[in-house]
């Protein structure tokens, strides 16, 4: 019976996670409900303008943020809006 409070832990932790859906899960939904937009698109469109690695996305509220780490070694952040795909904003990341 020593695994027992293991287990329980677990069990509680699965519980906990389930609970909160990730920021995949959440994005997935809405693009299902058509909330927001395929993030394929974004990316693309991120990509063409900034040509490089996609280092990070996230999602923040109704807002994507892609992180693109360009040929010259910089970062760039690209902020585009969930819900119609338009480009808010792109900022180059301070050293």
């Amino acid at each position: 019976m020593r695994h027992v409070p293991m287990m329980v832990c677990l069990a509680a932790l699965a519980g906990a996670a389930l609970a909160e859906p990730s920021e995949q899960d959440r994005a997935r939904a809405a693009v299902l409900r058509g909330q927001f937009v395929p993030l394929e698109g974004i990316l693309a469109d991120a990509q063409r303008r900034q040509p490089g690695r996609v280092v990070e996305v996230e999602l923040e509220g109704d807002e994507y943020e892609v992180e693109i780490l360009r040929a010259d070694g910089r970062v760039v952040e690209l902020e585009y809006d969930a819900r119609s795909g338009a480009l808010r904003g792109q900022e180059l990341e301070d050293d």
